[in-house]
């Protein structure tokens, strides 16, 4: 594009070099702050409270967290409520077999990081399927 200012030709020109370098620097800041994390997925089946008992199946290990934060696996009591010694009582109860269906149970008194601690333990047990168990209430 040519304008007469005068007795002067003036040529207007855009120089598209700095808009270029902001695009690139910018593309080179998201690819540089982007995160590739793989998460690790648990397959939770959330309850459902509903008048029929389902059949439980035999293969199963039952997960139970006291009022107090104390775990039972399988009806034994745990020596302490630290996760290394539920993950231990987990591997010795599956003997192997990690896809063993998990049935946690939790007092209606218990503290939530309890049952969140237990749910963490399953998971770096090794197993995939956790199922939370819930009770009907009847109500007098």
């Amino acid at each position: 594009m040519k304008f007469r200012r005068g007795d002067q030709k003036t040529e207007l020109a855009i120089n598209l070099t700095p808009l270029i370098d902001v695009v690139f620097l910018l593309l080179i800041f998201f690819m540089v702050t982007t995160s590739f994390n793989r998460e690790n997925w648990m397959e939770v089946n959330l309850p459902q409270a509903n008048a029929q008992t389902p059949e439980a199946p035999s293969d199963r290990i039952d997960v139970v967290v006291d009022q107090d934060g104390n775990y039972l696996v399988n009806g034994t009591a745990l020596a302490n409520n630290r996760i290394t010694t539920l993950i231990a009582a987990l591997e010795r109860e599956a003997d192997g077999d990690n896809s063993l269906l998990v049935v946690l149970t939790a007092d209606e008194n218990a503290r939530h990081q309890a049952v969140i601690t237990a749910m963490e333990g399953v998971g770096r047990a090794g197993f995939a399927n956790l199922q939370i168990a819930t009770r009907d209430i009847v109500q007098d």
